[in-house]
């Protein structure tokens, strides 16, 4: 499986950002598909997650002002960020879990399936 993330870029605090990550492979509805973020001097950190049931997992962070979906028909997985704030600034990530569980999904270990990432920076 091969993921391209795309869509980051420079926004003011407020504002709304959608990053799409486009998958390879046939087996992409069966993946737990999560977005990850790097903040400068952070360690990776989980964001949200959607299970392959349409189960939806997000950090207590960005709860109701982010929203993750799929388009299985087009193997993209979606992260719209609205309300952004300068600490969203972060390089995303995209990651495909085969067997992620709830209880590990929000962990990078359990992803074997990385994007190159994109950069979110969030102006004061």
């Amino acid at each position: 499986v091969q993921l391209q993330a795309s869509g980051g870029g420079l926004v003011q605090a407020g504002g709304s950002l959608r990053l799409s990550c486009a998958a390879s492979g046939r087996t992409f509805s069966s993946y737990t598909m999560g977005w990850f973020r790097r903040p400068p001097g952070k360690e990776r950190e989980f964001v949200a997650a959607i299970r392959w049931t349409g189960s939806i997992y997000y950090a207590d962070s960005v709860k109701g002002r982010f929203t993750i979906s799929r388009d299985n028909a087009k193997n993209t997985v979606y992260l719209q960020m609205n309300s952004l704030k300068p600490e969203d600034t972060a390089v995303y990530y995209c990651a495909a879990c085969p067997g992620c569980i709830q209880s590990t999904l929000a962990f990078p270990s359990s992803y074997d399936y990385w994007g190159q990432g994109t950069l979110v920076t969030v102006s004061s």
